[in-house]
């Protein structure tokens, strides 16, 4: 097991290609034509890892395709993963990966994130940050604010999707009728929000090392 590395780092690496940083993962999608093929290539992973390696291994399994998602220190693995898939004639699609987050404006963190760490029976990373151990639900994280802001939505998604797919989900977003409230941030992040002004974030790993 490598030391962590930097989003920029990882894509720098050969053999990566099938692979998209979101946020502190990779992920890539492999695109199957059946519940089996994708149980196919969910057994090579199985057979590809040690017991070191799966400690921040995720595999999503469905008939449509495998999402498998990794520390960004795994860049053997993940090379090793789409070796596999490439033997087994499974393609990857890049395009299909992202993350979300829930995103909650809070004045004391500290006050609020226990009854959200057990309405949601999440477990808690760093002083701001929930997950769901079971890997199926959405991050939930704590933005700090300074002082109460009672005209703006408390609560609004973060959507981490690949860094070559943002500009196209922002043009689909502004075309369903959205608009555009803060590029200041961009590539790291733009802000979103709907017709009757509901915030979302559009996020990519540039701008974020």
């Amino acid at each position: 097991m490598t030391a962590q590395i930097t989003a920029g780092q990882f894509h720098a690496a050969e053999g990566v290609e099938d692979w998209r940083s979101l946020y502190h993962l990779v992920s890539a999608h492999f695109r199957t034509a059946s519940l089996s093929e994708g149980a196919a290539l969910v057994g090579a992973i199985d057979r590809l890892v040690d017991e070191a390696e799966q400690e921040h291994l995720a595999v999503d399994l469905r008939r449509a395709g495998v999402t498998v998602s990794l520390s960004r220190r795994d860049v053997a693995l993940a090379r090793r993963i789409s070796a596999a898939a490439r033997t087994l004639g499974i393609p990857a699609d890049p395009t299909a990966v992202q993350v979300i987050n829930l995103t909650l404006d809070a004045l004391v963190g500290a006050d609020v994130l226990p009854f959200w760490r057990a309405v949601l029976g999440y477990r808690q990373i760093g002083d701001d940050y929930l997950f769901d151990p079971r890997r199926r639900g959405p991050g939930f994280g704590l933005q700090h604010m300074t002082a109460a802001r009672p005209q703006r939505n408390r609560l609004h998604l973060d959507v981490a999707v690949p860094h070559d797919q943002a500009e196209a989900r922002i043009a689909a977003a502004l075309a369903a009728g959205g608009r555009l409230v803060s590029d200041a941030h961009a590539p790291k992040w733009w802000t979103l929000a709907d017709a009757e002004g509901n915030e979302a974030c559009v996020a990519t790993w540039l701008g974020r090392g």
